[in-house]
């Protein structure tokens, strides 16, 4: 048994044991002391099991679902003064919010409450809170497409830098943007939020920080699924006389995905940038 069927088998037990007395104390102490924090890298594996060991049982029992979210609910709104960064209890947070996400993708009903949950856990001060957020917002857009990206769209053009940095730390998912609307969606939110950067005065705040370091990767991860609009758009802004776009470009041309692929594109942008 490999270790990832290891702990979709402990989740589940867990998970029916919770279901059957309302107690979700074992569960919990198997997720805090299974962690891996404090460390550079918290138990992936286990946060994924998790997730998806919850939409499983959500869709196989209406009444399971509604504990479920609940219990998911409970863990995402854990308060970083309870469980700061790096502390064991934190990925209790991160768990809940990929249930919140793993729910919403398998329910029509619950994927609009999802969405404000992950909504408002983009603004976390902890960065493995917000990485989670991401990966919910994955889940979603792979089951719920249409009404996610509407969403998301809100938070692109109105939403905060840590909102925007959510839904292109989201959507930028190679095997998400296999879906040619899915990759012409991320696209258009790279344009807008450039654009705001642009025009924005106020760039000294760690939330502009975190949006500015995911762009330095994402704008290749679009690029690399459209290839022709994408590096005329990086042509682009390589023109732009602006400090931190241009950063993100030359960090962008740096990402293996760019620059084996299309070296000579990426060497002429390079030249055109001086």
């Amino acid at each position: 048994m490999t270790r990832k069927e290891t702990y979709i088998k402990e989740v589940a037990r867990l998970l029916t044991s919770f279901l059957s007395s309302g107690d979700a104390g074992d569960l919990l102490a198997f997720l805090v002391a299974e962690s891996r924090l404090p460390g550079p890298r918290a138990n992936l594996e286990l946060a994924a099991a998790f997730a998806g060991t919850v939409r499983e049982f959500a869709v196989a029992d209406r009444d399971d679902l509604r504990l479920l979210w609940n219990l998911c609910v409970e863990l995402a709104h854990v308060a970083p003064e309870d469980a700061p960064s790096d502390d064991p209890h934190e990925f209790l947070g991160f768990c809940g919010v990929r249930g919140i996400g793993a729910i919403g993708s398998a329910s029509p009903a619950c994927v609009g409450a999802a969405l404000e949950h992950l909504a408002e856990a983009s603004l976390d001060p902890r960065w493995r809170i917000r990485e989670a957020v991401a990966m919910g917002l994955q889940d979603l857009l792979s089951r719920q497409r249409d009404t996610v990206v509407t969403e998301l769209e809100v938070w692109v053009e109105g939403g905060s830098w840590l909102a925007m940095r959510a839904a292109i730390a989201g959507i930028a998912e190679p095997d998400l943007l296999g879906e040619p609307d899915l990759a012409a969606a991320a696209l258009r939110f790279h344009r807008k939020i450039l654009i705001r950067i642009y025009t924005a005065e106020e760039r000294r705040s760690e939330a502009f920080r975190a949006l500015r370091k995911s762009l330095g990767y994402t704008l290749s991860v679009v690029i690399a699924a459209l290839p022709t609009p994408g590096f005329e758009y990086l042509r682009q802004l390589a023109t732009l006389d602006d400090q931190d776009i241009r950063w993100i470009v030359r960090e962008n041309l740096k990402k293996n995905r760019l620059e084996k692929r299309y070296p000579e594109t990426v060497q002429h942008i390079r030249a055109q940038m001086g």
